[in-house]
């Protein structure tokens, strides 16, 4: 039998070996796991509700779909992709990415 032929037939025995073995490991564990779906449910209810800033301030700056979308959990706040200007990340940046970064400010809406 050739060499190679050897070689291959033991790498594909001991991998199948190997994957078998992590199956029936995995079906242990699994079987003895604690969560069922009876008990996994109160899990599933203790998760958070989205909730919006009720401040007056912020109240008073918003729109009736600004106020929607935070009640429902939709809404996406956050900062409008500006870069970092640290001067620690700037010593670290290229040219090109410094560039990259003033033309996607100049093209943003918000800018």
């Amino acid at each position: 039998m050739n060499p190679n032929k050897t070689r291959t037939l033991l790498l594909g025995s001991a991998v199948a070996a190997a994957m078998l073995f992590g199956g029936v490991i995995g079906a242990t564990v699994l079987a003895k796991s604690t969560l069922t779906p009876a008990n996994a449910a109160p899990l599933a209810a203790a998760s958070p509700t989205p909730k919006s800033n009720e401040a007056t301030a912020h109240e008073a700056g918003e729109t009736a779909a600004q106020e929607a979308a935070e009640n429902n959990g939709t809404a996406r706040h956050g900062g409008g992709g500006q870069p970092n200007e640290t001067a620690a990340h700037e010593t670290a940046e290229t040219a090109a990415q410094e560039a990259a970064e003033n033309a996607r400010i100049k093209a943003s809406p918000g800018a």
